[in-house]
């Protein structure tokens, strides 16, 4: 991944958005609603999204969405997780690779934003190792999390309590923004702008 030079001041245009979730669905019905409803949206936008490549869960609902509304949808899925039948055949574009760490490069690189939706571990760590390459300014793209019946509630109360215990910035508080709503969201993950690292790192 190529670092880049220098903040973006202008509203962001996406061609395609990156969306981490859940390969369970989850409890309520209410996740897959909002996952099938984000994948239209994003469709009607005309945005393209990138995955996971997975049929199941949240992932599978949100590829679904974006299909039926006539949507391009690139998956990234591991040879492994192929291998035992869990990949969505039914994609614009499916690439295999042979390793997650390889998987989260791929779609990093295929888009120009990532929006969380509820999940478990997997969707955590992508969102947190996206936010931290931010950070460190391997790459300038926003984060969101899509904050579906207020699931991330308690995470957004934890990184407020990091920014006061000085384990995070107050600048780079602002590298991941919220909403329940979907247009919302987009619109604040187009004014997000990066700090600049050298800014910054001099003086931890």
């Amino acid at each position: 991944m190529t670092a880049p030079q220098e903040t973006v001041s202008q509203p962001r245009r996406f061609r395609r958005l990156c969306v981490y979730c859940g390969s369970s669905a989850g409890v309520r019905p209410e996740y897959a609603e909002a996952a099938r409803a984000l994948g239209a949206f994003l469709a009607r936008r005309g945005i393209g999204l990138v995955y996971g490549g997975g049929r199941v869960g949240l992932m599978g609902a949100v590829a679904d969405g974006a299909l039926a509304a006539g949507g391009e949808v690139l998956g990234v899925i591991p040879d492994k997780l192929r291998a035992r039948e869990l990949a969505h055949l039914g994609l614009t574009e499916l690439y295999v690779v042979d390793s997650m760490h390889a998987r989260k490069t791929m779609m990093a690189n295929l888009s120009d934003g990532f929006i969380a939706m509820p999940g478990g571990w997997g969707t955590l760590e992508e969102t947190f190792e996206v936010t931290t390459w931010a950070q460190l300014n391997y790459h300038l793209k926003p984060v969101g999390l899509l904050n579906v019946g207020g699931y991330y509630d308690k995470l957004l109360d934890f990184v407020e309590h990091a920014v006061n215990e000085g384990f995070i910035r107050q600048p780079h508080r602002g590298l991941v923004v919220a909403s329940a709503d979907a247009d919302e969201l987009l619109d604040l993950m187009a004014k997000v702008e990066v700090p600049e690292l050298g800014r910054w790192i001099e003086n931890p």
